[in-house]
């Protein structure tokens, strides 16, 4: 049976001289005073051993204070690492100085710890907020436990009137975190990305559209657009943030991540949509770079790509692996069926492997591929139409043999 959604598809840094400058004029000289040298001849040879012995013990006299000092010094060092920056005075008002509350506190409060923040600074948070007593006892309550280097930044849910240590374990509960964590996957389009947020944040989806992509801070290769440029991953966002505020932490780490795979600037835009179609047209892990080279060389002899992806992101549809006729037909410049090269951007946000692929294909002379099993994800890759053809043939039983897989 031919089916033409099954054939057509083909992957699936001086002495001085004159009178003195201190001394007035008509001011008598001074008595010249013998040498140190001098003296000692002058004087018996008991006198002389009576004031070597008296430097020497005045050496060791010095020599014993500066021991002493350097110990003082260093002790105060070890002191000021212990308490960490308790010794810095309080500017939150209220009672800087010691004491402290009992017991694991009462009511609720929420207190934002800013990253960066010591644990005076976070003492402050929570004295201003009446959790603990002492910002300076809470300091020396964290100073002195190695877990504290596990508070995250954040803001968290606490109770009045708590004992600082009471206060830090609670801040080193992750449930006390009231962050929400939000998990965009690799290959979601801009639409459904919107959506993901919307439903895992509670900011209305209309408010994600009406951000202004210019002040995202997008990478120049992005042109104003966000397709692409969102980067997946697990991100946890403050109760309060808004629309913005998350786009532009996903813009954020997507320019770092792109960096740090070295790749030109000039070159950025075709390895993120090659990217973009590696994602949406493989399982990834080694089928990955071999998926890019397919594309590159299609690029090079410039045959049209005619991958499925890109129609799928034409109509925002999901739920097939195949495509009609008519949607392979339609006018849109995203169209590779139709139209040669690739389309004018991203197809979808790829994660980091589809980055990592694009930017480095693996070498080989494949034109063609097709996944032959949609469950196990197996992929044959072929030089020739012919070859190609007898792997589509494989791929149309699989489908035949399990009904609504593809």
């Amino acid at each position: 049976m031919n089916d033409s959604r099954l054939s057509d598809s083909i992957f699936g840094e001086d002495e001085n001289h004159g009178e003195p400058a201190g001394r007035l004029p008509g001011r008598p000289k001074a008595p010249e005073v013998q040498s140190r040298a001098q003296a000692r001849a002058a004087r018996p040879d008991d006198a002389v051993d009576h004031e070597a012995q008296t430097v020497k013990r005045n050496r060791r006299s010095c020599l014993v204070m500066v021991m002493a000092l350097v110990v003082v010094v260093a002790g105060l060092g070890v002191a000021l690492k212990t308490v960490g920056t308790s010794l810095i005075p309080s500017f939150g008002g209220g009672n800087s100085g010691g004491g402290d509350f009992s017991g694991e506190g009462t009511g609720s409060v929420e207190v934002k710890v800013k990253a960066g923040d010591s644990g005076y600074a976070i003492g402050q948070a929570l004295q201003k907020a009446g959790v603990v007593k002492s910002a300076t006892t809470f300091s020396s309550v964290a100073g002195a436990n190695p877990e504290f280097a596990r508070v995250q930044p954040g803001t968290y849910k606490l109770k009045k009137q708590m004992s600082s240590q009471a206060a830090l374990n609670l801040l080193l509960e992750p449930g006390s975190r009231l962050s929400k964590g939000v998990t965009i996957r690799e290959g979601l389009w801009v639409s459904e990305v919107f959506a993901t947020l919307s439903k895992q944040t509670g900011v209305p989806v209309a408010e994600y559209k009406k951000v202004n992509p210019a002040t995202l801070g997008l990478p120049p290769a992005a042109e104003g657009k966000l397709e692409g440029f969102l980067f997946p991953n697990t991100y946890e966002f403050e109760p309060n943030a808004t629309a913005t505020e998350q786009l532009k932490a996903m813009v954020d780490l997507g320019k770092k991540q792109l960096n740090q795979l070295g790749v030109p600037a000039d070159k950025l835009r075709h390895v993120v949509i090659l990217a973009s179609f590696v994602q949406g047209e493989s399982r990834l892990g080694a089928d990955g770079p071999k998926v890019a080279r397919v594309i590159e060389n299609r690029l090079k002899d410039k045959m049209p790509l005619q991958m499925d992806s890109s129609i799928h992101f034409i109509t925002q549809s999901r739920g097939t692996v195949t495509t009609t006729d008519k949607e392979r037909d339609s006018d849109s410049p995203y169209n590779t069926y139709k139209n040669p090269g690739l389309p004018p951007g991203p197809i979808n946000s790829p994660g980091l492997e589809a980055l990592k692929a694009a930017a480095k294909p693996a070498p080989g002379d494949w034109l063609y591929f097709v996944t032959v099993n949609q469950e196990t994800g197996e992929t044959k890759f072929a030089t020739t139409y012919g070859e190609h053809q007898r792997n589509v043939v494989e791929f149309q039983n699989w489908c035949r043999q399990n009904p609504g897989k593809c």
